[in-house]
Formats: structure tokens, sequence, C-alpha cells
């Protein structure tokens, strides 16, 4: 089954409009989401850090340990997300251990990702 799949059917859609924020950063984080439709840039103080596109997941840590957002997340085209709240969050978790896996990933490659922007260069 691929990733994306197991939120096909969900009824929690969010729509976004071009250039609109899905949230910003800073604002209260309890639900994460999955992109299913069109290209959505994560936001750091004002940088780019990575691009969004069908599939992918996005607010995970807000799910895992809700708090303020770190990011903020705007739609590059028209987008549609899966709200995934926590009830869902931890069935899935339960019935699908792959799906656990996946956010774990994503987590793991946002922190390498963040730690090669902040670290200090190397001088030679």
């Amino acid at each position: 089954m691929v990733f994306f799949e197991l939120f096909a059917n969900n009824p929690n859609i969010v729509h976004v409009d071009a250039g609109k924020a899905l949230f910003n950063e800073g604002e209260d984080g309890h639900l994460m989401y999955v992109l299913t439709t069109g290209t959505a840039d994560i936001i750091v103080n004002n940088h780019v850090v990575e691009t969004l596109q069908h599939g992918n997941i996005v607010g995970e840590m807000g799910i895992v340990s809700p708090g303020p957002r770190s990011a903020s997340v705007r739609a590059k085209t028209d987008c549609q997300f899966v709200a995934i709240d926590e009830k869902r969050f931890l069935y899935l978790v339960q019935q699908t251990p792959f799906f656990a896996t996946q956010v774990m990933r994503v987590l793991a490659e946002r922190l390498r990702a963040l730690n090669q922007i902040v670290a200090p260069r190397q001088v030679a």
C-alpha cells in the first residue's frame, strides 16, 4: 500500500487556495496533514525549507507533541490536504505500523535537513 493511499477516503479535506496559508509559525498545532493535491512550501523564518508534493505529510510535530507550530505552510498552487487528528493518528499507528515508521522517517529527515541549514561551516 502506498503511504498516501491510507488517506484516500478521509472526509476531513481542507482546501487552501494558492498563496494562502494552511497554518502559520507560532500557531497552536494539534493536527497533521497529508497533501493530496497541489504543491505547498514549508517556511521557517521567512525561508522556504521544503516544497511539499502529493502524498507528503506536514504538521507531524504538532500531532506528536502539541504546541506552537515551528513553521508555516503556504500553498504554491491550489491544494487539498487531509486533516489527521490525534484519534485518527493513534488508530493509524496501531493498525498500520508502516504509517508510524513513515512519520518517524519524515521527522528524522526534516531534523537532518535543519541541522545542515544551521550547522556552522567548517573552515579548512
